[in-house]
């Protein structure tokens, strides 16, 4: 993608919290919108100028009606920009322990870790949260003998940097599965261009896809409230004794991912913390 025609559109809500927008953004994100950044009192939501459709919009923020919040938007477009140049400016390479490195195949020179991914996404801004990708990364890299031989779902996968690490460590079968089309393709595409395209897997679709198989270690990089929608989906896609992290959420929403994962016949076992993110490994 270099040169592509965006519409912003700034979502006013009120009144504003960082937990009114991520329910706004978990809504928003079924259509293919594709970043989203909170600027208070604005949630600002990018697309495609060919793909917006602002009757859909309307009908999805009119569904959030009760919600103890009101929302009203504005859409402009915005000018042509190279976002490859965008995305090459924003992204510095990420070292997780040592021991796995994430970079873009403009990044030169480094030094060789034991795992070594190469992402290229097809999307217009940056790659989400680093520090909940550096914690499931790690809790990856903490847990290879779970990994190892065994089947394993990013849900939510995006660009696939999970997946592929996974595969890199051994794992059997990876399956990713991510809401948006645009990055189940890139997440394909990264698969291949890691050179583990055989063993992943990638679906375009939501946590009902996986009915189709049981998972012995499922990743979860997803905001809080999809995370409290699919706990009990994942749960039940689980072996017995198999593994489920998840990222994507502040400490503070902590309590309540644990009491839905507990409801759900899942042992809290550890977590982790970057910047007041979180990330949590439970057992079935």
């Amino acid at each position: 993608m270099n040169s592509q025609e965006y519409i912003e559109v700034a979502v006013k809500i009120t009144p504003f919290s960082e937990e009114n927008a991520e329910i706004v953004t978990a809504e928003v994100s079924e259509l293919p919108f594709e970043s989203f950044t909170s600027e208070e009192p604005y949630l600002k939501c990018y697309i495609q100028k060919e793909l917006y459709d602002a009757q859909m919009l309307k009908v999805v923020l009119g569904g959030l009606e009760g919600l103890g919040f009101d929302v009203e938007f504005s859409a402009n477009l915005m000018p042509a920009v190279n976002w490859n140049a965008v995305w090459e400016s924003q992204f510095t390479p990420i070292v997780v322990d040592g021991r796995c490195t994430i970079k873009a195949s403009f990044h030169e020179g480094l030094k060789r870790t034991r795992y070594n991914i190469t992402i290229d996404p097809k999307m217009a801004f940056g790659t989400g949260h680093h520090q909940t990708t550096y914690m499931m990364c790690r809790a990856l890299l903490e847990n290879e003998e779970a990994v190892r031989g065994k089947v394993v779902m990013d849900m939510g996968c995006g660009t696939a940097v999970l997946a592929i690490l996974a595969a890199k460590m051994k794992a059997s079968k990876v399956y990713g599965i991510d809401i948006d089309a645009v990055a189940a393709i890139s997440a394909y595409d990264n698969a291949r261009a890691n050179r583990v395209g055989k063993l992943v897997e990638t679906y375009c679709g939501d946590a009902s896809l996986l009915q189709r198989n049981t998972y012995d270690v499922l990743l979860a990089n997803i905001n809080r409230n999809i995370l409290l929608q699919d706990i009990p989906t994942y749960a039940h896609s689980l072996h017995k004794g198999g593994l489920l992290f998840v990222s994507g959420f502040y400490v503070e929403d902590m309590p309540m991912i644990v009491a839905m994962a507990t409801n759900s016949g899942l042992e809290y076992v550890s977590h982790d913390s970057m910047d007041n993110w979180c990330c949590i490994k439970f057992r079935k």
